[in-house]
């Protein structure tokens, strides 16, 4: 069956097409050439953007310049054309394949073979002093956030148990690294990844590196190394911000050994330690296993020296406390408290007689004067106690002629009665 061309009434009414696409189904589908209508739309809404690549392909035909853009990092290019008007003026500029630009382009779709190309109005060629200066800007930037602080920064350990190398594959570097390491600490372990360090890629490498040491327990320092090279070499590669904010954020210290002393990569402005060469980060890594062991043996001889003085000392001074009296002749000390007891013990006794012999001549004088004030007495100097009805006769009114009396004498008593009764005068 041969192919006919749709009549006027089996055509789609355009006024009949959904207005968007989300409107579009099977039975109302846009015609292909609707649709690409909508997309060149769409695209030139775009405005004139600022973009950054390398210049793949520069032709110059017919005064158009048809060009080809690629990525600095990635695999993704497009097709970019220059008109009479622009085209001149990049050819003065010099530029050619290999050229690292920056364009202002603004996207173009070329409706009958669907094709997308980018229309530059203006390109210039990045130099040297451009990317310097680009990078000095971004430095202020993360210096500003606090990147470089070194309060931030971790300490090396002091013996690290497994050292991370990122490096170039079978590079000078990495073998400077290797060789230093063990020459100065044989019991050393490695894990050494070989990434790209120059050119677009080396920055992402490098941090997709860095993460999966990072990551690894027993890795305790990570080295990125690189040798010598040209500026644009060891600068750009290891100053780019992806890299730098990926060294920042590893919890593992990071060591930047980049051999370029002229200019100084970022990377060594956000690593906790920099070393100047590959070769020198081999003293910050690891200790020197030789001095190590003087140093042990100089502390194991001054440790010995120092026992052998204290014991010295101790012994002298044991043998200043022997030759005390007190522990030469310690029964001297028991003697003299002998004494000391003796003669407490025979002050004791006088003191105690003392007492004794006064209380006795007390109580002797105390019984002659109880003794000589006693009724006894006076009855053995012949007096007598006369008594009636058991009551001390005092007066002799108390009695009358022919009452019964009871005598009291020095030596016994008897009774007698009254006869006569004469009283004193006397008052």
């Amino acid at each position: 069956m041969s192919y006919q061309e749709p009549s006027a009434k089996d055509r789609p009414v355009l006024a009949a097409l959904p207005a968007n696409s989300q409107d579009t189904s099977e039975e109302t589908p846009w015609p292909l050439s609707h649709f690409s209508g909508k997309l060149r739309a769409h695209i030139d809404r775009v405005t004139p953007t600022w973009v950054e690549g390398q210049l793949v392909e520069f032709n110059l035909r017919n005064g158009t310049a048809w060009m080809t853009l690629r990525d600095l990092e990635q695999e993704i290019s497009f097709q970019a054309v220059a008109w009479r008007n622009v085209a001149g003026g990049l050819a003065a500029k010099g530029l050619e394949p290999g050229t690292r630009v920056v364009a202002l382009v603004k996207p173009s779709l070329w409706e009958k073979s669907g094709r997308l190309s980018l229309v530059t109005h203006q390109m210039e060629p990045v130099g040297l002093g451009d990317l310097l200066a680009r990078i000095e800007r971004m430095k202020q930037q993360l210096a500003a956030e606090g990147l470089f602080d070194a309060a931030r920064k971790k300490p090396l350990p002091v013996l690290p148990t497994r050292i991370g190398i990122i490096t170039g594959r079978d590079s000078d570097a990495k073998k400077d690294i290797l060789r230093n390491v063990t020459a100065r600490w044989a019991a050393a372990q490695f894990e050494i990844k070989e990434v790209a360090t120059q050119g677009p890629m080396a920055p992402i490498e490098v941090a997709a590196a860095l993460e999966q040491l990072d990551a690894l327990p027993e890795v305790d320092v990570i080295v990125i190394a690189r040798g010598g090279g040209a500026l644009e070499e060891v600068v750009l590669p290891f100053s780019d911000e992806r890299l730098v904010r990926a060294v920042a954020a590893a919890r593992t210290p990071v060591v930047s050994a980049i051999g370029h002393e002229a200019d100084r990569p970022l990377l060594d402005e956000v690593a906790d330690v920099r070393a100047s060469t590959p070769t020198g980060s081999a003293k910050l890594l690891v200790p020197d296993e030789a001095d190590e062991r003087a140093r042990i043996d100089q502390a194991r001889s001054r440790l010995a020296q120092g026992v052998e003085r204290m014991l010295g000392r101790e012994t002298e001074w044991l043998e200043s406390v022997r030759s005390r009296p007190v522990l030469a002749q310690p029964e001297a000390m028991i003697q003299v408290r002998a004494e000391e007891l003796l003669g407490l013990r025979r002050r004791a006794l006088i003191s105690a007689q003392t007492a004794v012999d006064r209380a006795r001549d007390w109580v002797h004088g105390t019984r002659a004067r109880v003794t000589g004030l006693s009724p006894q007495s006076t009855l053995d100097r012949g007096y007598a106690v006369v008594q009636h009805q058991r009551t001390i006769v005092r007066e002799a009114a108390q009695l009358t002629p022919g009452t019964a009396v009871q005598v009291m004498v020095a030596r016994g008593e008897f009774s007698a009665e009254v006869t006569d009764v004469k009283e004193s005068d006397d008052e």
